[in-house]
């Protein structure tokens, strides 16, 4: 059973995929962490749709993985850039999927945050940039999931200062009736967000962060940083109010920053933890009983992939996590909202399929190798 498979150059290259996946099975609740998978969406393949129409989404296949990392422990985190928010779902799509998703989370008892941003406004006033948030915040709440207070284009675009920031997000965290989670998503993610929290520089942005949180640490349950750098994660963990916990969102770096040091750890809020969901799940257990060593086995040979399909342009690592997803079963085409399965190379692709095959993420390895080879043929490479 073997494979041809492009490499950068363009020559093919022969692998041999592995015959058994690796062994992971659904067990009890995580003890020492609180972990959240960024989950995507499933498009409908058959919609008449273009890349500038509303995104046309399965529902049954979207809820369907929903289940399927609940099964596995993990929290689901709904509506984030995971599921392609302002990249091909907009907030129609963004608010219908809340709705079914914490309105699925009650029936099977899985826990959901979800994404609270200002995608119904490509641009406004300070005010104007205020409301749109608390329109997402309330819907949000009413769906009784817990908010994730994303970062905006719309007020990276409207505010002037650091003040800006303290002003709006101080206002927001004021009327949460619930302690929500702060994402600081960084430029690599989405080029607009350059400068947020009112400076390029990282180190005064940092400080702005963290004087929004000291003063509103009783509506924070915790913060997400995805800055890809594990150095300044570590700092601000370290500096945040007692209670308010980090959840990782740095793909490159999470084993090290999951397992913690001395002084502390991260939690987890991840978008590589949709395709590596079962084995996070497994290497989080693992971890519950005190054996880092045990997690950091297991986990330390995913962060090859994980780099590798959150490369530069790093935004676009949400055509990997479908691609993934595809290979693995969980849906049966390789559509995404918006056109996106066009923004990676077939030699990126092939390297992805390479990469999750070795470590064992295909629950049927003979499945994903016929997937991968009418992918191939596609692109004119015939086995």
């Amino acid at each position: 059973m073997t494979i041809r498979l492009p490499g950068a150059g363009g020559a093919l290259r022969t692998y041999e995929p592995r015959t058994e996946p690796l062994a992971v099975t659904p067990g009890t609740p995580f003890t020492s962490r609180t972990v959240f998978s960024a989950a995507h969406v499933v498009a409908d393949p058959f919609a008449d749709v273009s890349p500038d129409s509303p995104a046309a989404v399965d529902w049954d296949a979207t809820l369907a993985f929903r289940r399927h990392l609940w099964s596995h422990g993990l929290g689901v985190a709904e509506a984030m850039d995971t599921a392609q928010r302002g990249m091909g779902l907009d907030w129609a799509g963004a608010a219908e999927l809340i709705r079914r998703s914490a309105a699925e989370a009650t029936s099977v008892g899985g826990r959901i945050a979800c994404g609270v941003g200002t995608d119904q406004i490509a641009s406004g006033s300070l005010a104007e940039v205020r409301a749109a948030y608390e329109e997402q915040l309330a819907l949000v709440e009413e769906s009784g999931a817990q908010a994730i207070l994303m970062a905006s284009r719309a007020l990276a675009a409207a505010a002037s200062s650091p003040e800006d920031y303290l002003e709006v997000y101080g206002h927001l965290l004021r009327q949460a009736a619930e302690p929500v989670v702060l994402h600081w998503l960084g430029p690599m993610f989405d080029p607009a967000l350059e400068g947020y929290w009112g400076s390029a520089d990282l180190d005064a942005a940092t400080d702005t962060f963290l004087d929004v949180i000291a003063a509103h640490s009783d509506k924070v349950d915790g913060i997400k940083v995805s800055l890809l750098d594990a150095r300044r994660e570590i700092d601000i963990r370290r500096r945040l109010p007692k209670g308010v916990r980090c959840y990782t969102g740095d793909d490159f770096n999470y084993p090290e920053l999951i397992a913690g040091d001395e002084q502390g750890f991260s939690h987890a809020l991840l978008g590589i933890f949709d395709p590596l969901g079962p084995l996070a799940a497994q290497a989080v257990r693992v971890l519950d009983t005190g054996d880092v060593q045990g997690f950091r086995d297991l986990l330390d040979p995913t962060v090859g992939l994980s780099r590798h399909l959150f490369q530069t342009p790093t935004r676009f690592y949400k055509t990997g996590v479908v691609f993934l997803a595809w290979l693995a079963g969980h849906q049966s085409h390789f559509t995404m909202v918006g056109g996106l399965q066009s923004a990676r190379s077939l030699p990126h692709f092939a390297t992805a399929y390479e990469l999750a095959d070795g470590l064992g993420l295909f629950p049927d390895p003979k499945l994903a190798e016929e997937r991968m080879k009418t992918l191939l043929s596609v692109y004119g490479v015939n086995q």
